[in-house]
């Protein structure tokens, strides 16, 4: 049986004693006298978590790291955890640099994120941007509880085209798991491997892919919307970027595939306009 939320917490936020694993970063936010606040926020080198709106209809944060991504061996944590009632917008500095490893040792991350009752999540970072030779293996999930909603952006990038790296690096790898209600709703699974097949070729022209979630009560209109704009839109030949939405329980799923990352980029927000109602504000316009 899968655990409950009050389970799952006790689990994933444990109390450190002693030394904190370095690359360890944890956020809490839960309501208070009205508004979401931040109760805990805290991290370990090399993460950074910055909290540039810490109290108010939703609490936006940031995640970081020194030199602006992982080298090899690097393993981050990253635990979330949004109360009943509370909102958090999570995004990044920038994208997310995966260098690369001449020792043959991976960078992972792991991100383990609860949402309480009436919460909503909205968790959009920048792209993940493979080097060549980088080694990345990412692990992602989340718990939902009844009305809680998620907003979820998840996207990689093809490295540094314009350096003649194209899908050049050595493994990529990453699962998302989403339980609603300890019930599992979505697995996501990529397994990016050039020794198993030509990962240039098999992304054709594309150098950018995004995962885009829109998920739970607070939302349900919002991913209808969505999943009828796609639906009603034409898809050119050879389109240098291409979008589809399936509806899946609780919610709806995009998925954006484009020639330039600046393309799927700015694709992002424009899905995810009914944000600055959800969050009373433009999350993107002070991004630059």
């Amino acid at each position: 049986m899968t655990p409950r939320l009050s389970e799952l917490t006790a689990m994933a936020l444990p109390r450190y004693r002693g030394r904190v694993p370095h690359g360890t970063a944890r956020l809490e936010v839960d309501l208070v006298a009205g508004q979401s606040a931040v109760t805990s926020a805290w991290a370990v080198s090399p993460l950074k978590l910055l909290t540039p709106r810490s109290r108010g209809l939703n609490v936006w944060a940031c995640l970081s790291s020194f030199g602006g991504g992982m080298v090899a061996g690097d393993q981050n944590t990253l635990t979330i955890r949004v109360g009943a009632g509370a909102r958090a917008f999570v995004s990044t500095q920038s994208s997310t640099k995966i260098y690369r490893s001449r020792s043959s040792q991976p960078c992972t991350f792991k991100l383990d994120a609860m949402v309480a009752p009436g919460a909503v999540l909205a968790l959009v970072p920048d792209a993940v941007q493979c080097f060549a030779g980088s080694i990345y293996e990412q692990r992602q999930e989340f718990h939902l509880e009844q009305d809680a909603s998620l907003v979820l952006v998840d996207w990689v990038c093809s490295g540094r085209p314009a350096r003649g790296e194209r899908w050049a690096f050595t493994k990529f790898k990453s699962r998302t798991d989403i339980f609603v209600n300890s019930e599992r709703v979505l697995l996501e699974s990529l397994l990016l491997d050039p020794c198993e097949n030509d990962v240039s070729t098999m992304m054709g022209r594309h150098n950018c892919f995004a995962l885009v979630l829109v998920l739970g009560a607070h939302l349900n209109t919002y991913a209808d919307e969505t999943l009828a704009s796609v639906a009603a839109e034409p898809v050119a030949r050879r389109a240098s970027l291409v979008v589809s939405a399936s509806s899946i329980r609780h919610g709806a799923l995009l998925r954006i595939a484009g020639e330039r990352m600046e393309d799927v980029g700015a694709e992002i927000p424009r899905r995810l306009g009914f944000l600055k109602l959800v969050l009373m504000d433009d999350p993107w316009c002070r991004k630059w």
